[in-house]
């Protein structure tokens, strides 16, 4: 990719941090005001972990893995002025009604209930922390509070040039920006509203009030604006911006999908062609980020690799929902409402325990993050905006910044309007269920047995795929009724003894990869019409992946089961979501032994055709 240059001229005019959004969620709890028999037995089971690991810090905010959690999200708001793509529906979210969201007064007693337990930092998040009007008042309250380190803000931006004198008088030490082009646009785009210019004037107000870094949040997505990377380092040369690629992660209802993110590694990779001499920085404790500077420049680039290189063994952070639910991992479902024991009268020491347990519960690894890939669908294959090569002339410092803006934009050729629409490509819609239940046998492999057919079925002496000229085709199922088809089929895997070892004891340096087969095979089953080219486009109800480590073969065993209502089966979907799931398996272990041989690929069981059903026996 060639480097887009950016002179001294846009970097005055930017002269940094995931939205997140909270909305209530019903959960399951204690009664208010008295903690559980689990909380007590969880704490106790603790016990013995923290007499060996004993350092000056709250026992409460120690999980059973050793992370100490001394930093807190605290969102105070569920609405946000902007519908990011791929942070929410265009429609919003429903909305928790007011008197269930936490007052001032809440927020405030939570804090210094954290503070006190060795919380050192916390970060304001929503929704868009800054449309609460309240906002600098909780700042300053914050500041007050002894042992408090930093204070932080999650914003997209569009209120932060008006706001921030007063915050940062109030005591606010860090900001977050988030901002995922620098096309105005493809901004309008991407957040379905207008404020590209306000943004950049809060990026600018922030770097002139002396925040260093100001970090620049960037979540790129494949066919959107990864052509952008180096236009976004290139900033960094003369300004004190910490600009952070974020790998797009999954959220409810913004149709997640792997097509539409790019990795760690190859958006690594872009900016390295550019600037060879790229280094890395040392990793700070607990950091989500990896960082990386040019030689020269003054600001820096990270990468959050939430996606692809979790970083869950070193996570030390907490989250407080707008409801007031403490959240002990943004990828886990469960959470504990802290506003019904506090409005029921809990005292510090009972919101302690119920806290404590809560961590206490907090598991290794956010690896059930992919239940979230369901409901995803691939992308539409959104064209990128026709646009010369960034190239800015220096302005005079008497120009102002809104002129600035604007010329430079009008003066290089950069559409100001939607002069752009994503071409649609053919898509399959489908919701599918993943279903990891690790608990369950799947198939032993056996030696090959007939099959066992009930009901009608039959075979053709004719390829059904090929026309009356010889020609492919693809069979026409309009005038077949909608039934219920399930399929089952399976793989197996000949990993030999040392990849199987690695794999049973989950340390390849790749990653864990049984969830990361389990991963593809769900995926690939969503996406098999893309892949055999006669298969018909099927809505899949149920996909389910299930990987067994076989230690007398030194082999894991793949079964796949796939489930749609319709006129047509899905044995295809089974075979190459087994298929798929064994490959991948495969290129996780490569590296170790190229002794492995996938094999045994075949369909178990077929059910719910005119046919009748097929078991393999």
């Amino acid at each position: 990719m060639a480097a887009r240059p950016v002179s001294r001229m846009l970097e005055r005019l930017v002269r940094s941090s995931v939205r997140g959004c909270s909305s209530g969620a019903p959960v399951t709890q204690p009664h208010p005001g008295e903690p559980s028999q689990l909380a007590t037995e969880d704490l106790s089971r603790r016990k013995p972990f923290l007499k060996e690991h004993v350092a000056p810090f709250s026992t409460f905010l120690t999980d059973n893995f050793g992370r100490q959690h001394n930093y807190l999200r605290i969102s105070l708001t569920e609405k946000c002025n902007l519908r990011c793509q791929y942070c929410m529906p265009e429609e919003g979210v429903p909305l928790t009604p007011k008197a269930d969201l936490l007052t001032t007064e809440e927020i405030l007693t939570l804090a210094r209930l954290f503070v006190k337990e060795g919380v050192d930092k916390i970060r304001l998040t929503g929704g868009e922390p800054l449309i609460r009007p309240d906002v600098v008042d909780i700042v300053a309250q914050l500041h007050r509070l002894e042992g408090l380190k930093t204070i932080g803000v999650t914003t997209n931006g569009i209120n932060l040039a008006r706001l921030l004198p007063a915050l940062q008088k109030a005591g606010l030490t860090a900001i977050n920006i988030s901002l995922d082009t620098l096309v105005p646009a493809k901004f309008e785009f991407v957040v379905r509203r207008k404020g590209f210019h306000k943004v950049m004037e809060g990026i600018h107000k922030a770097i002139e009030l002396g925040y260093s870094p100001v970090k620049v949040n960037c979540v790129v997505m494949r066919g959107l604006n990864e052509d952008e990377l180096l236009d976004f380092v290139t900033l960094t040369k003369g300004l004190p911006l910490d600009i952070r690629f974020i790998e797009y992660m999954p959220f409810d209802g913004n149709k997640w999908n792997f097509k539409k993110m790019v990795s760690y590694k190859e958006m690594l990779d872009t900016i390295r062609q550019q600037w060879p001499e790229l280094e890395k920085l040392p990793e700070e404790e607990c950091s989500t980020a990896k960082a990386f500077r040019i030689p020269g420049f003054l600001g820096q680039v990270s990468f959050i690799t939430s996606m692809s290189e979790h970083f869950c063994g070193t996570c030390n952070r907490l989250r407080i929902t707008a409801d007031g639910n403490l959240k002990v991992c943004l990828f886990g479902n469960s959470e504990v409402s802290l506003r019904d024991h506090l409005r029921a009268g809990a005292s510090e020491e009972e919101l302690l325990k119920i806290i404590g347990a809560a961590v206490g519960r907090k598991k290794p690894r956010h690896a059930e993050f992919f239940l979230l890939l369901q409901d995803s669908s691939p992308p539409a294959s959104l064209s990128i905006f026709s646009r010369d090569p960034l190239h800015v002339q220096g302005l005079r410092p008497t120009v102002s910044f809104s002129n600035q803006m604007a010329t430079f934009w009008k003066g290089h050729g950069i559409p100001q309007t939607h002069s752009w629409m994503g071409s649609g490509c053919p898509q399959r819609h489908y919701s599918s269920h993943a279903d990891s239940d690790t608990n369950s046998k799947c198939l032993s492999p056996g030696s090959r047995v007939p099959a066992a057919h009930s009901g009608p079925w039959s075979t053709s002496d004719q390829l059904t795929h090929v026309d009356s000229e010889g020609q492919a085709a693809m069979v026409d199922v309009g005038g077949k009724p909608d039934t219920e088809r399930v399929a089952v089929a399976s793989a197996v895997v000949l990993l030999g003894p040392v990849a199987f070892k690695l794999v049973q004891q989950n340390q390849l340096k790749k990653g864990d990869a049984l969830v990361v087969a389990q991963l593809a095979g769900i995926q690939a089953a969503k996406i098999t019409s893309q892949l055999i080219p006669l298969c018909h486009h099927v809505a899949l109800n149920h996909v389910q992946v299930q990987l067994e480590l076989d230690s007398s073969r030194h082999a894991a065993v793949i079964q796949a089961t796939c489930r749609a209502r319709g006129p047509t089966g899905v044995e295809m979907e089974a075979l190459t979501s087994a298929a798929v799931a064994a490959l991948t398996l495969y290129d996780m272990c490569k590296a170790v032994s190229r002794d492995i041989v996938v094999g045994e690929v075949k369909l178990i069981s077929k059910t719910g055709g005119q046919r009748g059903d097929f078991h393999r026996a």
